[in-house]
């Protein structure tokens, strides 16, 4: 089988890893992949984006079928662009993409199909938006419609706050044209969970629940980041919540896609609150997330060989009626991250690698070659250290561990991802 791979982050080298892993005699070709994927696939040139080059790509070398990463070449119409030309493809189309490109039309959706989630008001005049957040009173939410890479929403604790946020998306245009319109959002409180879901357009396959910190410092202080680290599974997640999150969030979700005329077929990703009144909807991604693939696809069995689960959506066929996903040991993924992220990076810095061991996975993200072939830091987080244990306790020590032991100058990380499991399971709440 051979696969095109699109993207080159730590995701995507997560994802050759595992289809790797399943099937060694697999051909993949990554477009552009990094120095990591380079180790297990053919890397080629070209941006995630370039959809001409993708296409030509992918009949060149004759690919079985493609799988999409990031959310750009999605929210450009690469699906669209490959199923008009007949080729297999994982991933929804442009218009099923919207469900997180435009935060405005999957708030609205919800609301309209009962899938539970957090009040908000969409708006698209600052003087508006400023009014919405006195509405809401404190905290409050202040979220980019559009896609921020991960950093478009700040939970604001005074109204200058919000009032400072709604200045910088929609007058300063901080996110771009992904601030153009924002959303002004009732905080909710709990535990976030991420959960994955494989999905035909009508029947979802979910894989291992993770939990993800998306701030830079530990006991989850300073900025809002892309990512800094996530582990799965999570003890919370039991298989009563899993299957209340199938029954009240994905089903009734992809039912509401389905009758807008937007059946959505790839991954759908619900990033959930875990309130007092249930799951509840923080926000929808249309791809593998990042860094939480990298924590689920070490520790997810599927019973049909992953692969295979992919290609048949991608061939637009139903998910193998069989199909089931389990869990096996622990995960988790601590991110190093450059120095000045997530505001500006610093790239060029030496890298050095410890030995591998087969209980730790080094993600690249943000690498390159040098001149020289030397590894350097090439983007603002730039490897996801992934340790593996038949125990939370064990996995954890070992990401934190080996994490400590990459060297690059200026690097940063958190060393307690994973902290509220730790204390769930030491009995302190």
């Amino acid at each position: 089988m051979k696969i095109l791979l699109v993207g080159g982050g730590g995701r995507e080298h997560a994802l050759a890893w595992r289809l790797a892993q399943d099937d060694p005699n697999v051909s993949i070709v990554a477009a552009p992949g990094n120095p990591g994927i380079a180790e297990l696939a053919e890397c080629v040139p070209l941006g995630a984006t370039d959809l001409d080059g993708l296409l030509r790509l992918a009949r060149d070398r004759r690919v079985d079928f493609t799988v999409v990463g990031p959310e750009a070449p999605l929210a450009a119409g690469i699906v669209d662009r490959f199923r008009e030309a007949r080729l297999p493809i994982f991933g929804p189309t442009r218009a099923a993409a919207e469900i997180e490109t435009s935060k405005s039309f999957a708030k609205t959706l919800m609301r309209n199909a009962r899938v539970p989630t957090a009040r908000a008001i969409v708006c698209t005049e600052p003087s508006r938006a400023r009014g919405a957040a006195r509405e809401f009173g404190l905290p409050v939410v202040i979220k980019a419609s559009g896609l921020a890479a991960g950093k478009g929403v700040i939970v604001c604790e005074t109204i200058e706050q919000a009032d400072q946020a709604v200045h910088d998306m929609m007058v300063g245009h901080a996110f771009g044209v992904a601030g153009q319109e924002v959303l002004v959002e009732e905080f909710m409180t709990g535990e976030e969970l991420s959960v994955f879901a494989i999905t035909d357009g009508e029947n979802a396959l979910t894989l291992v629940p993770a939990q993800d910190h998306k701030r830079l410092l530990d006991g989850d202080r300073g900025p809002n980041t892309g990512g800094m680290g996530a582990y799965a599974p999570v003890s919370l997640a039991t298989d009563d919540l899993t299957r209340e999150v199938r029954d009240r969030i994905f089903k009734p979700t992809l039912a509401a896609l389905a009758a807008h005329g937007r059946p959505f077929t790839g991954l759908l990703y619900a990033g959930l609150m875990l309130t007092d009144d249930g799951p509840r909807v923080v926000e929808f991604n249309a791809r593998f997330g990042d860094p939480e693939t990298q924590a689920v696809l070490p520790v997810a069995r599927t019973n049909v060989p992953f692969a295979e689960v992919l290609a048949a959506v991608a061939r637009g066929e139903k998910l193998p009626p069989e199909a089931t996903c389990t869990t096996a040991g622990a995960a988790v993924t601590t991110v190093l991250a450059a120095e000045g992220y997530p505001e500006k990076p610093r790239t060029g810095d030496v890298i050095e690698l410890p030995p591998e061991a087969g209980d730790v996975l080094f993600f690249h993200a943000g690498t390159a070659r040098d001149a020289a072939g030397g590894l350097v830091t090439a983007g603002g987080r730039v490897l996801s250290v992934t340790g593996i244990g038949s125990t939370f306790a064990a996995a954890q020590e070992r990401s934190r561990d080996a994490a400590a032991r990459v060297g690059f100058h200026g690097k940063q990380f958190r060393s307690d991802i994973g902290w509220r499991e730790a204390a769930r399971r030491a009995g302190v709440t």
